[in-house]
């Protein structure tokens, strides 16, 4: 036990030990039932009198903070009414280092508003939120992939890998995936990620800098937003509308406020579940290359429609460098899987698998491996078709649910495939009023402040993940949304 003391301060060793041990019991750091060091043992470890160790323990004990079973040892006790910290952290005197990190952080749109201390958790929560539903992916399959990997490629399958791409053949099959959409890829032009979340990180480091514009639909992907935010960029809004982004307005915003990015979903974007038309993609991609601004294509869960036709990717109509494309498996397969990847070409490819090199030096190669197999040998494909047809019947489900209890009042518009259904409450209806309310029936779901540049413009909107429950879930869910919408009117 490496307890520091301060061999020339005035207060005694003894008083030294029994302080540090005191306050690591009552923070909890010291769990009850911890086995103390045996008397001569720590003072052998510390370089003291074993009196020194006996007078420390002396005074925990007669304060029945630990107790000794004779032949067996010294314990922390039981704690009585010591679930408080010692320490209140808020009163703490940290460097000046650190305080500076206190000022000019995100602010959260839920603090204060949802979780209250007085609050607690509904013990049957059905929540609409998180990504793709990693229950429905076949475990079993991919542990014996693991196993083929390991076997074959022994400690190899667990260095760090290829740190100038990705591993070669992975890259060759993204190639491959991307063809079937229409996306010609040279691999030489695919960076492997761990997850699009990396991606989207390192292309804003090498492209942006603080105080940069960048145009991003509005609403967005949250994370994303925070990832801006703390980048220090100057994020540009551009409404959606039933066709996705409003492409119309980009010609004046990029006059006005001269962006170094465009940022956009244009399949089933997130939260709004909206397709970008054919027509806006076009009239994007001329505007681009006219303005010299690169466009970001983040393509989450394109593959994931249920109906309608598909769109070629705004990648496939540009030219060679205008667009970095980014996509990932996480959301398909399983968020734990934290592979994505990029596609750029020109200078700018160099300068991301720098990037990427100097954050993480690679992606893990075992996972990357393993990915290679299942996808290559048409796993992913059917996994892919398994995905969609569950989905879309439970978007049906949920699409039937809301129909069925919430008001017409509460505005949605079907999504043709993706995670989403996104909601927008009458006029004066605050969304993170209707959280606190929804939680406590049972039923969880993301608010829209979340995934606006403005925290108050979303607050009228709702994002609600279908994918995660099952449709019988599903009615019991949106059943408690409706009765937490009652109570909000009630309250007013």
């Amino acid at each position: 036990m490496r307890i520091p003391l301060d061999h020339t301060s005035d207060v005694p060793l003894y008083r030294q030990i029994e302080n540090y041990l005191r306050q690591n019991i009552r923070s909890g750091s010291l769990a009850a039932e911890t086995r103390l060091p045996a008397t001569r043992e720590l003072a052998q470890e510390l370089g003291v009198s074993r009196i020194t160790v006996n007078n420390a323990y002396a005074e925990l004990e007669s304060d029945g903070l630990i107790y000794t079973v004779e032949g067996s040892g010294t314990y922390v006790a039981p704690p009585l009414a010591l679930s408080t910290p010692l320490v209140d952290d808020t009163a703490v005197t940290y460097p000046l280092w650190q305080q500076e990190l206190t000022t000019g952080g995100g602010d959260d749109p839920e603090l204060g508003v949802v979780a209250r201390p007085s609050s607690r958790p509904h013990p049957h929560l059905i929540a609409f939120t998180g990504v793709g539903d990693p229950h429905q992916f076949p475990v079993d399959d991919f542990f014996k992939v693991l196993k083929q990997i390991i076997r074959e490629k022994g400690v190899t399958a667990l260095a760090y890998g290829n740190m100038s791409g990705g591993y070669p053949t992975l890259r060759e099959t993204v190639a491959h995936v991307l063809a079937s959409q229409g996306i010609q890829a040279n691999p030489a032009h695919i960076l492997i990620t761990s997850g699009s979340q990396q991606a989207l990180a390192l292309v804003c480091q090498v492209l942006l800098q603080p105080g940069d514009a960048i145009l991003v639909e509005k609403p967005t992907y949250n994370f994303a937003l925070e990832l801006f935010r703390s980048l220090k960029l100057k994020i540009v809004g551009i409404p959606l509308d039933e066709h996705g982004m409003q492409v119309e307005m980009l010609e004046y915003l990029l006059q006005k406020y001269h962006p170094r990015l465009i940022y956009t979903i244009p399949n089933f974007q997130n939260p709004s579940g909206m397709c970008l038309s054919g027509a806006r993609r076009r009239q994007l991609v001329t505007l681009a290359d006219q303005y010299n601004v690169p466009v970001l294509e983040d393509d989450f869960a394109g593959d994931l429609r249920y109906n309608g036709r598909s769109l070629p990717a705004i990648k496939a109509l540009s030219p060679p460098g205008q667009v970095i494309y980014i996509g990932t498996f996480s959301k398909i397969l399983m968020p734990g899987l934290r592979i994505g990847f990029l596609v750029a070409e020109g200078p700018v490819f160099s300068r991301l698998v720098t990037a990427k090199r100097v954050h993480d030096l690679a992606t893990s190669a075992l996972m990357q491996h393993a990915l290679e197999r299942y996808v290559t040998v048409g796993r992913y494909q059917a996994h892919l078709r398994r995905s969609c047809r569950l989905y879309r019947q439970r978007r049906d489900a949920m699409l039937a649910a809301i129909q069925r209890y919430l008001p017409a009042e509460i505005q949605v518009i079907p999504p043709q495939g993706g995670l989403f259904i996104w909601l927008r409450l009458p006029e004066n209806k605050s969304s993170l009023e209707l959280l606190v309310l929804a939680r406590a029936e049972g039923v969880d779901f993301a608010p829209g402040a979340r995934f606006f540049p403005d925290f108050a413009e979303g607050d009228p909107y709702l994002r609600l993940n279908f994918a995660t429950q099952t449709p019988e879930a599903i009615a019991e869910g949106i059943r408690r949304l409706a009765i937490a919408w009652q109570r909000l009117g009630d309250s007013r």
